[in-house]
């Protein structure tokens, strides 16, 4: 059938407050035109992230009744270890308030002053952590990569050539490689299996050990299936499994790929990281066996993990990315191309040339949206990642804007709404002004920083 239908019933639903764009406008100026300080009942259609913004299942919502809040050795713990070590077969899983406070533990146990982290392309707070441990993060990705209207299958892939060339010229200076699955930052692109076994070897013969920024595992896997010769007739678990046995590790947001609204973790084979992590854990998070969470999450996590590697699932969740991507093209508004798993993402440099990246054309158009119809998104460029470790800027290699949309929580209406209000932002796209910073702060400025317009 070509109509998409989704594969759940809807079983409780949550009013959306209609507000008129004199409204919005007032109100975006009022949180200093920066959409992260809007409040939530003040939008209609919220793209701005699918972490933590899943519908929960009647499953998971009934295993959080049975969540065992014990302190120490609760049961929900180890049915949550089992559930993930069926898919990821390392030896310590360690719980995680969520994928960040992951990464905070293992940047700290793994890394320090000097070093550098490669990786395909390390996301906001992946990189803020890794900086924040004294260390340099360098992006890997393939050439395609950076180039939106490429149709490249795998535009998150590693550039093999440039992993092994800076391992072999710095490998004194390098603890750890990263591999964004799939690559958030450029597009929501998968990564081949072909290039995360070219990665495991580079990385076996250097001694350097591999983690996985797994978030989007699933949808990875899925993409695998549908784009990689050799995998068509391959169960996405059996994938998965696979994906991961190429890893020495991996951080975790479940608030992506599990379906829950908090929680993540590190997982990892060595054993001496494992017990400084576990050491950081307690210090930081909570006790080896909760780690952050309660039991009911751990509950909800174990059975999103069983939840998102269904195929029925996952080819719904895919169709409906094409189906948004398809009618914006149809349109001729540049999107990063072909669309990947979670979100679309506008090419916002291209559609509005007349603002320079310094003036944050993503930031504008993030902006229009929700002036528009209420629609909330998220800048991916220059505001981003243009601020330099020295406080100096440059312009960001994309400026884009993401449509990220939250898993089981909007139809097919709701999309076809979005569509229209970039079909009406289109036709006045050379009316649209650029944005200067007033007040930033030290790191992760697109959190809260301040803009005014600039014409």
């Amino acid at each position: 059938m070509k109509t998409i239908i989704e594969p759940f019933r809807i079983k409780s639903v949550e009013p959306i407050r209609v507000t008129t764009k004199e409204e919005r406008s007032k109100l975006i100026q009022e949180a200093g035109y920066n959409l992260f300080n809007l409040h939530s009942d003040d939008v209609m259609i919220d793209l701005l992230t699918d972490s933590g913004t899943s519908a929960m299942s009647a499953a998971q919502w009934s295993g959080i009744m049975q969540g065992d809040e014990s302190y120490a050795g609760s049961p929900s713990f180890y049915r949550f270890e089992r559930a993930v070590k069926d898919l990821m077969p390392f030896k310590h899983v360690i719980p995680t308030h969520q994928g960040r406070a992951a990464e905070k533990i293992l940047f700290t146990v793994a890394a320090g002053q000097g070093s550098k982290v490669p990786s395909n392309t390390h996301f906001d707070t992946t990189r803020a952590n890794v900086e924040m441990a004294g260390a340099e993060p360098v992006d890997l990705v393939i050439a395609e990569g950076k180039q939106p209207a490429s149709e490249h299958p795998f535009k998150g892939n590693m550039d093999l050539e440039a992993l092994d060339r800076l391992l072999a010229e710095e490998r004194d200076r390098i603890p750890i490689v990263m591999l964004t699955i799939t690559n958030n930052t450029g597009g929501g692109q998968p990564v081949s299996m072909e290039n995360m076994r070219g990665v495991r070897e580079i990385c076996s013969r250097h001694k350097v050990p591999l983690f996985f920024d797994a978030c989007r595992f699933a949808e990875n896997a899925y993409l695998i299936k549908t784009r990689e010769p050799g995998y068509a007739d391959a169960p996405v678990p059996e994938i998965v499994r696979e994906m991961f046995s190429y890893a020495d590790g991996m951080t975790m947001s479940a608030k992506k790929d599990a379906f829950v609204n908090i929680g993540g973790w590190l997982a990892l084979n060595d054993d001496d990281w494992a017990e400084q992590a576990r050491n950081m854990l307690i210090l930081t998070e909570g006790f080896p066996t909760y780690g952050g969470l309660a039991g009911r999450d751990l509950e909800a996590i174990a059975i999103g993990l069983q939840e998102i590697v269904d195929e029925d699932y996952l080819r719904y969740r895919m169709a409906s990315m094409q189906y948004l991507g398809n009618a914006l093209t149809r349109m001729g508004v540049p999107i990063v191309k072909p669309v990947g798993g979670h979100a679309v993402y506008i090419d916002a440099r291209s559609l509005l040339p007349q603002i320079p990246p310094l003036s944050y054309p993503g930031q504008s158009l993030a902006v229009a949206l929700y002036e528009e119809g209420g629609i909330r998104a998220c800048e991916i460029g220059t505001v981003m990642f243009g601020k330099q470790s020295d406080g100096s800027e440059k312009a960001a290699p994309l400026d884009l804007v993401r449509l990220a949309v939250p898993r089981r929580v909007y139809t097919q209406s709701h999309i076809d709404y979005v569509i229209e209000c970039v079909e009406n932002l289109v036709t006045r796209k050379e009316e649209l002004p650029g944005y200067k910073i007033d007040w930033q702060p030290r790191f992760l400025r697109h959190f809260t920083a301040r803009f005014t317009q600039v014409r």
